[in-house]
């Protein structure tokens, strides 16, 4: 399959499952907000654990019917992992949600607020890029 066939398609599938998510829950489908109230799945939000398996499951069946995808090397330390991690999640609540909710389904409802976060989130990424390239780091 071409190489741009595949994003379009995760973008399609993307943009759908947020579409239905909205249509039948009325829920945005940010994945951050999902995450961190995922304890209420178990009082009466069930669609929650549905939707983070839903992820995982996906991941996997696309791992084992397209293995190139995941034919990539990371070399990053456990601690640089860590830290990363820690520092998407503070910008993550400072942002009142990530990419998922703002990028994804703020930006189609014309949401400001979206508006605002997805261009500070791309421009914290490209400086961050940029800094750590002239430090000669690598991921």
């Amino acid at each position: 399959m071409d190489t741009f066939l595949w994003p379009l398609v995760g973008g399609i599938l993307i943009g759908l499952s947020a579409a239905m998510l909205l249509l039948f829950n009325g829920r945005v489908a940010g994945i951050s907000g999902i995450l961190f109230n995922c304890h209420k799945a178990f009082v009466g939000e069930g669609w929650r654990a549905f939707f983070i398996v839903g992820l995982i499951v996906g991941g996997v069946l696309i791992k084992f019917i397209s293995p190139e995808f995941f034919s990539f090397d990371i070399n990053l330390s456990f601690p640089r992992a860590i830290i990363a991690g820690l520092l998407v999640g503070v910008g993550t609540k400072l942002g009142s949600g990530c990419t998922s909710g703002h990028g994804v389904c703020g930006l189609a409802r014309l949401s400001k607020r979206s508006f605002i976060a997805t261009i500070t989130f791309m421009l914290t990424g490209a400086i961050t890029v940029f800094i750590m390239g002239q430090l000669g780091a690598t991921i």
